[in-house]
């Protein structure tokens, strides 16, 4: 079974460089506080590492 990662958004997006913009709305993070579960694959292993400071990760 593959790991799951839940990621919260707990910094806000305004000022911020339009990639990182982008990371975080492919993620599917829009609010502050919000969550969502995701597979633990490279690449979003690699969308987290860009804008790691923003997030709260934890393993399921």
């Amino acid at each position: 079974m593959a790991n799951k990662l839940e990621i919260t958004l707990k910094k806000s997006l305004i000022g911020r460089n339009p990639n990182q913009r982008k990371n975080i709305e492919a993620l599917g993070l829009h609010k502050i506080g919000q969550t969502v579960v995701h597979d633990d694959t490279p690449t979003i292993r690699g969308m987290i590492k860009k804008t790691h400071f923003m997030l709260d990760v934890k393993e399921i």
